[in-house]
């Protein structure tokens, strides 16, 4: 497994921050390849990615742990595991924090894409293009 860990800081509150982020129906807003999201009962979320090929149905558990961390963990194929940790730096500012757990065949298996070093890299700036995307949106009101 791979971990990858990155964080943003956001001019908002850390409430604002985290309202937007625990509503995953904002997921396509921010987060690319995400086309349509929906909460479903029982802490579940259902995402429809498209990245390059055919969309695809990933669902996954979402679980809040503590004061405004959520972690969560696809019930489907790939197997990813993360987290993002809302904390605030002071009255109106906050840094998101995410993690990442990922094995790298699995992702290149399901979604293609380079191998080894270059898949790492790859997901790193997808991530990192995510966060801003998420700053960009919750500043934008």
């Amino acid at each position: 497994m791979s971990t990858l860990e990155l964080h943003v800081d956001v001019d908002v509150p850390v409430d604002r921050a985290w309202e937007t982020l625990h509503r995953v129906e904002n997921y396509p807003r921010f987060v690319q390849g995400v086309r349509g999201a929906r909460t479903e009962a029982g802490g579940r979320a259902h995402l429809e990615v498209e990245t390059g090929g055919p969309a695809r149905e990933v669902e996954a558990e979402v679980t809040d742990r503590g004061e405004h961390v959520m972690e969560w963990l696809t019930t489907s194929a790939p197997e990813l595991t993360g987290s993002f940790s809302v904390q605030p730096i002071d009255k109106n500012h906050t840094r998101i924090q995410a993690r990442l757990e990922y094995d790298p065949a699995t992702v290149r298996d399901t979604f293609g894409g380079p191998r080894g070093f270059a898949q790492t890299n790859a997901i790193e700036r997808l991530v990192r293009s995510d966060l801003e995307h998420f700053k960009e949106y919750v500043e934008g009101g």
